[in-house]
C-alpha cells in the first residue's frame, strides 16, 4: 500500500514537473515564433512602402530633369499638379517637396504657390546633399510643408553635369505606420512594434512612445544594430517602457532601417504560470496524470513526425539539387567537346580550302568538276562547323545595328526557299519597329532553321508567319527586364507535346528520323539569342501548331554594344613592300597548305611550329615584312601571348592571326591585332595579305 501511495505521488508530480518545463519551453517558442512571423509581415510592409516611395522618387527626379531652381520655379503649377496626383495615391505620403540646391522649397504637392520655406539647416537635407547615392531618412518631426507628423525621406537630384541640383524629400506620415503596426498586433497589450534607423533612432512605435528617447550604448538591440545583423531575436530591457522583452527584429533590404515586434517575458511567465497550477492541481489524481502523460507523448511524435517530414523534403530537394549540378557539367564538357571537334574540322577544312585554291590556280588539270564539288562539301561542311561553334558559344560573332523592317523583307526570299512551294510565308513588320543590334548571319540562320522546322511539321502544306513587335519586358521570370523586339514565327503544323517543347532548345534533340537533321537548328537559335542579349522561346500545342518567339535587344538598351563588322585588314605598312612571312602553326597539314597558297601569292614563307620557337627566331635576329600566326598552339606561349610580346618588343613589327574562337577574337581584338577566322578561303588570306612587291 505505501508503495502504491508513493507512487501516487511520485508519478504524477514527476510527470507534472516534466510537462511545466516543456510547457514553458513551448510557450516562449510559439512567443517567439509568433513575433518572427509579425516581424516579417511589418518587413514586408514597410519595404512595399519604401520602394513605391523610391520609385516615385525615381520618376520625380527623371520629370525633374536638369532643370535649375528658376526654370523648376516657372513650371511650379505644372510639377504641383502631378506632385499632388503621385501624392494623393499614396495614403503613406504627407507631402512631396523639391529643394533647391540652396535648400529653398521650389515645388511642393501641398502648396502653391509655395511658401519661403528653407531647410538648408536641416541634417536631413545636408546629409542628402553630400551622400548623393543614398536615401536618407530624417527623425520624426513636424513636417515644414506638410504640417503633420512625419519622417523625411531625401533623395539628392544632380544634373547630366553631376552638378548637385537639390534634393527631392517625400513625408511620410507616421500615423500611416503605427495604425498598421495596431492592426498587426490587435488587442494584445503584451505585443509591440516598432520601425528604426539603423542609429538605433525610433522612427515609428506602437503603442506610441515619445520622441527624442535615447536607447543606451550597452543595450543588447544597439549591439545587434552595430553588428548589422540581417534578422534574428534579442532578449533585453526595454528603454521605452522598462520592461523585459524578446525582441524579433529584421533588417530592411536596401535600406538602413530595421523592424522589431516584441513580446514581454514577463506575461508569458504569468500564463505559463496560471495555466501549469491549474494542471498541477489536476495532475494530483493519478489517471489524470496518465491522460497527461498520453497526451505529451502524442505531442512529441507529432513533433518528431514533422522533423521527419521536413528530413524527407529537405532530401528530395538535395536530390534534385545535384542532378541539375550533373546536368550543367553534362551540357557544359558537351559543349567543350563540340567545340574542340569544331576547332579540328575548321584546320581540316582550311586544308581543303588552301589545296582547291592551288588546283583552280593551277588550271584543274582536267578535274574541274570533281573540285568543285569538293568545294561545295566543303561549304555545307564549313556551315555546320559554325553550327557547332554557334551552340557552343564560342562562334565569333559581328554584332551591327539591323533596321528589321529594311532587312526583314530581303531575308524572307531565303525563307521562302526554306519552308518551298507547298508553304505559304507572311511577314508583318510595324512602322514603330526599333532596330535591334545582333549578329545578321546569325539571324539569318536562325530564321532559316525555323522555316525548315515549320516545313518538316507542315508535309501537306500551311502558313509561315513571321511578326515583329516592340515589347518591354518589366515582370516575366523567363526573360530579363528591358526593351526587346520579338520576332515571332509561327506555324500552324503538327505542333508539340510539352515533353518535346520543354526539351527543343536541347542540343543535339530531335523528334526527326535518323539521317533528317543534327538536333543543332533550335540550339542554334537560342545561343544566337543569348549571345546578342536576348533569349527565345517556344509555344506549341499538338494539332495547333508551333510559336518560336525570339526575343531581341534594342540597340539602345544599356549593355547593348555594336560588335565591329569590318572584313580584316593588316593597317600597318604598305603590303606593296612585303617579300617575307613567318607562318606560325602547329598543324603540319594546315602549315603546308596555307605556305603553298603564300607561295604561289608571291611571298617567301618561313615556317615555326608554335609561340616558342617564333619568338626564338626573332630574338636571334630574323627579321620578317609579315606574321601570320594560329592561336591555339602547344608551348609556352600561344598566338595571343606571341602577339602581346611582339606588340610589346617589336612594335612595328605586322601581325595577324587565325582562329575560330569567339573568346580568342574579343581579346584579339582588344590587342588591335587584325584577325582571320577560320576556315577562311585563300581570297580572305589574299585579300589580308595584299600583293608581294615584284
Amino acid at each position: 500500500m505505501v508503495a502504491v501511495l508513493m507512487a501516487s505521488v511520485v508519478i504524477p508530480m514527476v510527470c507534472i514537473g516534466l510537462y511545466a518545463y516543456f510547457d514553458y519551453q513551448r510557450r516562449q517558442a510559439d512567443s517567439l515564433d509568433a513575433v518572427n512571423r509579425l516581424a516579417r509581415v511589418a518587413e514586408e510592409n514597410a519595404v512595399k512602402v519604401l520602394d513605391l516611395n523610391r520609385e516615385m522618387t525615381s520618376r520625380i527626379v527623371e520629370i525633374l530633369g536638369d532643370l535649375d531652381e528658376a526654370q523648376t520655379r516657372e513650371q511650379q503649377a505644372t510639377l504641383h499638379a502631378r506632385l499632388d496626383a503621385m501624392a494623393g495615391r499614396l495614403p503613406q505620403v504627407a507631402a512631396i517637396s523639391v529643394f533647391s540646391a540652396d535648400g529653398d522649397l521650389v515645388a511642393s504637392s501641398r502648396w502653391y504657390p509655395v511658401p519661403d520655406i528653407s531647410i538648408l539647416q536641416r541634417a536631413d537635407f545636408r546629409a542628402a546633399r553630400d551622400r548623393p547615392q543614398t536615401t536618407y531618412f530624417s527623425l520624426p518631426m513636424l513636417g515644414a510643408v506638410a504640417q503633420t507628423d512625419v519622417f523625411n525621406t531625401a533623395t539628392s537630384r544632380t544634373g547630366s553635369d553631376g552638378k548637385f541640383l537639390g534634393v527631392v524629400a517625400v513625408a511620410v506620415r507616421r500615423a500611416y505606420f503605427r495604425d498598421f503596426y495596431r492592426q498587426l498586433v490587435g488587442n494584445n497589450p503584451d505585443l509591440t512594434a516598432g520601425l528604426y534607423r539603423s542609429d538605433a533612432s525610433l522612427l515609428v512605435r506602437y503603442p506610441a512612445a515619445g520622441d527624442g528617447i535615447v536607447i543606451p550604448a550597452d543595450n543588447p538591440f544597439v549591439s545587434i544594430i552595430r553588428q548589422n545583423l540581417q534578422q534574428g531575436h534579442v532578449r533585453t530591457t526595454s528603454a521605452i517602457d522598462g520592461r523585459d522583452k524578446t525582441v524579433a527584429f529584421r533588417r530592411l533590404t536596401d535600406y538602413p532601417l530595421y523592424v522589431t515586434v516584441s513580446f514581454d517575458v514577463s506575461s508569458v511567465l504569468a500564463d505559463w504560470w496560471k495555466h501549469d497550477l491549474l494542471v498541477a492541481l489536476l495532475g494530483l489524481v493519478p489517471c489524470v496524470g496518465i491522460w497527461l502523460l498520453i497526451g505529451f507523448s502524442i505531442y512529441r511524435l507529432k513533433l518528431e513526425q514533422s522533423a521527419w517530414e521536413s528530413w524527407k523534403t529537405e532530401a528530395a530537394l538535395r536530390v534534385d539539387a545535384e542532378a541539375t549540378s550533373r546536368q550543367l557539367r553534362r551540357i557544359g564538357a558537351l559543349g567543350n567537346l563540340v567545340a574542340s571537334v569544331a576547332h579540328d574540322f575548321n584546320n581540316l577544312l582550311m586544308v581543303v580550302f588552301s589545296n582547291m585554291e592551288l588546283a583552280r590556280r593551277k588550271g584543274y588539270s582536267g578535274v574541274q568538276a570533281e573540285v568543285q564539288a569538293v568545294e561545295h562539301a566543303a561549304g555545307t561542311a564549313s556551315e555546320l562547323s559554325r553550327k557547332l561553334l554557334s551552340v557552343a558559344r564560342k562562334n565569333p560573332l559581328k554584332k551591327e545595328r539591323v533596321e528589321l523592317r529594311q532587312w526583314l523583307p530581303e531575308a524572307m526570299t531565303l525563307v521562302k526557299a526554306a519552308v518551298g512551294p507547298v508553304v505559304s510565308t507572311l511577314l508583318e513588320v510595324p512602322d514603330d519597329l526599333r532596330p535591334i543590334v545582333v549578329d545578321r548571319a546569325e539571324l539569318e540562320a536562325s530564321l532559316i532553321n525555323i522555316a525548315v522546322n515549320a516545313r518538316d511539321a507542315m508535309p501537306e502544306g500551311g502558313s509561315f508567319v513571321v511578326r515583329c513587335r516592340n515589347v518591354s519586358v518589366t515582370d516575366d521570370r523567363t526573360v530579363n527586364r528591358g526593351e526587346y523586339v520579338v520576332v515571332t514565327c509561327s506555324d500552324n503544323g503538327v505542333g508539340m507535346s510539352d515533353s518535346v517543347a520543354q526539351r527543343a532548345f536541347d542540343t543535339l534533340f530531335s523528334t526527326k528520323e535518323a539521317g533528317s537533321g543534327t538536333g543543332l537548328g533550335l540550339a542554334q537559335v537560342l545561343s544566337m539569342c543569348e549571345q546578342a542579349g536576348g533569349t527565345a522561346r517556344i509555344r506549341s500545342e499538338l494539332g495547333s501548331g508551333t510559336d518560336v518567339l525570339l526575343y531581341l535587344p534594342v540597340a539602345e538598351a544599356p549593355g547593348i554594344a555594336l560588335g565591329s563588322t569590318d572584313e580584316p585588314r593588316v593597317g600597318f605598312h604598305d603590303s606593296n613592300s612585303w617579300q617575307s612571312v613567318l607562318l606560325v602553326e602547329d598543324n603540319e597539314e594546315v602549315a603546308a597548305s596555307l605556305a603553298a597558297v603564300l607561295q604561289l601569292l608571291g611571298f617567301e614563307v618561313h615556317r615555326a611550329n608554335n609561340g616558342d620557337h617564333a619568338l626564338a627566331q626573332l630574338r636571334q635576329g630574323h627579321k620578317y615584312d609579315m606574321i601570320l600566326s594560329d592561336v591555339q598552339m602547344p608551348g609556352r606561349h600561344s598566338g595571343l601571348d606571341l602577339a602581346e610580346l611582339v606588340k610589346q618588343q617589336w612594335p612595328s613589327q605586322p601581325l595577324a592571326l587565325m582562329t575560330g574562337y569567339a573568346g580568342e577574337l574579343e581579346r584579339g581584338k582588344h590587342l588591335g591585332v587584325p584577325i582571320l577566322l577560320k576556315p577562311f578561303s585563300p581570297a580572305d588570306l589574299q585579300n589580308l595579305m595584299g600583293s608581294p612587291a615584284r
